[in-house]
């Protein structure tokens, strides 16, 4: 439903003779108009919340605070409270809270016992004993109370005014597409083992052979052989064959051995069949 807005009563034609027009009666009975249209009769299905027109008085958050507001705003002196005045200004305010909301009213009201019962110690005469001290005013704790609560008050609406992210300012953030930085990513021990199999991979697809002639002497390889058996009585057959790298080298000293024991220069001997074969110098009666 759309909300109705009140119109004004209808004024008197000044024309008319008796300053009264027919659509007065109307505009008298009319309470709202809905849509242009007058409306003389509320709803039957008109449904008004309770706290529809609340009335909300100045928020306090405590009584403390109203109590402070209370004597801030008469100018009272903190340390000499008129008892009765605040306290019958108190009381007023709480008795608006408690028609709305009971249990806001609950910690007013107890503060509002606590300034009778400070106003009923007031009351009571004062005894004449000069061996008793003078009692303590019955306003003093209060009086504490309220100033320690000033005090911390006015702490947080200082810092309450600092400057506050997201309230008073803003961040500045401007987009980066480069970092400042180089990010170097972390590398796996076995992500380095497959990026080098990947390389020789690569590497023995690419790779090159050449083929190239080497000439071999037999008469040089016959000479190693003599010089290596003249400082040495008995030397085992596969120890000729140790400084020997490739198969054509191996083949072509093999051959110079050949051609001397053919040539009765050096005996090729065993002891018995498995046993180690011994290449020596050929034996020549002096």
């Amino acid at each position: 439903m759309v909300p109705a807005q009140a119109t004004p009563e209808g004024h008197a034609d000044p024309e008319a003779g008796d300053g009264t027009t027919p659509g007065d009666a109307h505009a008298d009975a009319t309470i709202a108009r809905l849509y242009g249209e007058p409306l003389l009769h509320l709803p039957t299905d008109l449904y008004i919340p309770p706290d529809a027109l609340e009335i909300f008085l100045d928020a306090f958050e405590g009584p403390l605070d109203l109590l402070l507001y209370l004597i801030r705003k008469q100018n009272f002196n903190i340390l000499d409270i008129p008892m009765a005045q605040v306290t019958l200004q108190y009381l007023e305010y709480v008795e608006q809270i408690r028609k709305t909301n009971l249990e806001l009213a609950a910690e007013y009201l107890l503060m509002a016992a606590m300034l009778i019962e400070i106003k009923s110690r007031m009351l009571l005469p004062k005894r004449v004993d000069t061996l008793v001290e003078e009692a303590e005013d019955p306003r003093a704790e209060l009086v504490r109370r309220l100033l320690d609560y000033e005090q911390i008050k006015l702490a947080a609406q200082q810092v309450g005014a600092l400057p506050q992210l997201d309230r008073d300012f803003l961040r500045p953030q401007l987009p980066i597409e480069q970092a400042p930085g180089p990010i170097l990513p972390h590398v796996d021990p076995h992500d380095l083992q497959r990026a080098w199999m990947d390389v020789l991979r690569r590497a023995k697809l690419t790779q090159h052979h050449r083929i190239g002639r080497e000439e071999l002497s037999v008469r040089e390889h016959m000479s190693a052989i003599l010089r290596t058996l003249q400082s040495a009585r008995f030397v085992e057959f596969s120890e000729l064959f140790g400084g020997q790298a490739t198969v054509p080298v191996v083949v072509v000293h093999f051959v110079a051995m050949l051609e001397l024991a053919k040539e009765t220069l050096i005996e090729i001997t065993q002891a018995e069949p498995f046993a180690p074969i011994y290449v020596r110098l050929a034996y020549s009666p002096a």
